[in-house]
């Protein structure tokens, strides 16, 4: 990008770049090459998870690694261009995926984007996100409330590692967004009919067997 540029112009480019990468949607562009529209199976939703529940692990796969990809990808880019606004870039290309102007701004929830972002700008958090996520889901079976509370970890971790102001903050941003994005998984949460993913709860097994 030209030096000549002044510094709010490239940030602004970088920011609309980040939400445009984020708008490309995993599910919908593999399920395009399929002939189906996740969106129209299942929960409805267009992210990894029903991917799975609706096309199966192999597709899911795919799913998540694209959608890994374009968040790391806009965090790798604002670091070389707008190093000043790497962490909005986290929240522009979630919000790209939330509502993506590619597909009628019908997306998914934003945590496998926001994950890839993480990956650039703070991998270590990853390795705690997906610890916690991975032991919600087996003591739960519940994927969204394994992601809602395993960003809502993040602002403990940002004090316990003691991240600094931007990563603490957008810590707090990033549990909050998520919380949002997951809002109906909690509503079926308190009434008691979200969809269980019974094959994850291996802790629950394992007592069984016992």
């Amino acid at each position: 990008m030209p030096a000549s540029l002044p510094p709010a112009l490239v940030a602004a480019l970088v920011l609309l770049a980040a939400y445009l990468l984020g708008s490309l949607s995993g599910s919908l562009l593999l399920g395009r090459l399929r002939g189906v529209d996740v969106r129209t199976q299942g929960s409805g939703n267009a992210g990894g998870t029903n991917a799975f529940r609706t096309q199966g692990a192999r597709f899911a796969l795919g799913v998540v690694a694209i959608d890994l990809g374009k968040g790391a990808l806009a965090a790798w880019l604002a670091l070389q261009l707008a190093p000043a606004w790497a962490w909005w870039s986290l929240l522009a290309v979630m919000a790209g995926h939330v509502w993506p102007v590619w597909h009628g701004f019908r997306g998914g929830k934003g945590a496998a984007a926001g994950v890839g972002a993480l990956l650039v700008l703070w991998p270590l958090a990853v390795a705690l996100l997906v610890g916690l996520w991975l032991l919600v889901l087996i003591a739960s079976g519940y994927v969204g409330l394994a992601t809602v509370l395993a960003a809502a970890s993040l602002p403990l971790w940002a004090w316990l590692l003691d991240a600094g102001a931007p990563a603490s903050g957008f810590a707090v941003a990033i549990a909050l967004f998520i919380a949002f994005t997951h809002r109906e998984n909690l509503r079926r949460l308190w009434r008691g009919n979200e969809l269980r993913f019974e094959r994850a709860r291996l802790l629950h097994r394992w007592r069984g067997r016992a």
